[in-house]
């Protein structure tokens, strides 16, 4: 009589490579979230106490005096004691100034930008694909070649410390905008339009009631990414820009560290500071973040 057969069931092995790979994902999740980390760490302790336990990983002396003193709601006494400068800061009006500046720069240069898009994927006239070749060129040249040329252009204009002048030489051009709405544009049916050219519909018609409804989807990924490019931008206002009424929040940071007369700056309300500043572009990639990637993605295989 010959005995059952008893089959193991598969074993699951170790996968070297596997183990790699999460190594190497825990180091980068590490690297990425421990600088949010430090600041929030910084910016929740106390400045005079910070260097008697400068590794601590916990708050020193655990207070919101920082948050205080950036939103200017401390008083100048208050503000000193904790290792401030008592410095008044405009939080409110860099506030405004900053939404003015990213919303007005990203509405012009997202528009223009479908507009060109429009015009090198839809239409087709002589020289199209040699201004496109230029145009991609204009990719590979580093953006702070072209800094001293429009803040020369800005100072003749008489547009300086002004919003005017802020978003006037990014307002226009974008070669990123461009390429990617086109690359988008180029996947889309002709059916439609042919429908409506033969209705009578002019091409600006055209492009506002059929091509940019069916381009909304990379044109509010483009719009987000500009927008937070364009919050976060620091050296062109510092270069055009004097006076508070037009300084966007990103130069407030260090407005607040060189308002400090200690011998050390005051770094938990200047990590408080810097959170205030990048609070709302986190919490924006952290709700459209995924609808980022998708579009990119889409817009490749296109």
């Amino acid at each position: 009589m010959s005995s059952p057969v008893t089959t193991a069931g598969p074993r699951s092995r170790f996968a070297p490579g596997k183990a790699i790979a999460w190594v190497y994902v825990a180091i980068v999740l590490v690297v990425t979230i421990f600088p949010f980390y430090w600041i929030l760490r910084t910016a929740f302790s106390n400045t005079v106490a910070l260097p008697t336990d400068p590794s601590s990983l916990l708050p020193v002396d655990f207070t919101f005096g920082a948050f205080k003193r950036a939103l200017g709601l401390a008083s100048t006494a208050e503000a000193q004691a904790q290792g401030g400068s008592g410095a008044s800061l405009s939080t409110a009006l860099y506030l405004r100034n900053s939404v003015i500046y990213a919303t007005v720069q990203t509405a012009l240069v997202v528009f223009f930008s479908a507009l060109a898009s429009y015009a090198f994927a839809r239409l087709r006239w002589k020289g199209r694909d040699a201004v496109f070749t230029v145009l991609l060129c204009a990719l590979m040249v580093p953006g702070i070649l072209t800094l001293l040329p429009n803040f020369v252009l800005v100072r003749n204009l008489g547009l300086m410390d002004s919003f005017a002048g802020l978003v006037l030489p990014g307002a226009l051009f974008s070669a990123f905008n461009i390429f990617f709405l086109r690359q988008f544009m180029l996947g889309l049916s002709t059916e439609i339009e042919e429908a409506a050219i033969m209705d009578g519909a002019s091409r600006m018609r055209i492009f506002f009631k059929i091509t940019l409804p069916m381009t909304a989807a990379p044109i509010a990924t483009l719009s987000l990414l500009t927008f937070i490019n364009t919050w976060n931008d620091y050296f062109w206002p510092l270069l055009v820009t004097n006076g508070e009424g037009v300084r966007p929040l990103t130069l407030a940071l260090g407005v607040f560290k060189q308002s400090s007369p200690q011998a050390a700056p005051d770094w938990a309300g200047l990590m408080a500071a810097t959170l205030i500043a990048a609070l709302p572009m986190l919490l924006l990639f952290m709700v459209f973040g995924r609808r980022i990637v998708n579009s990119i993605g889409f817009t490749g295989l296109k």
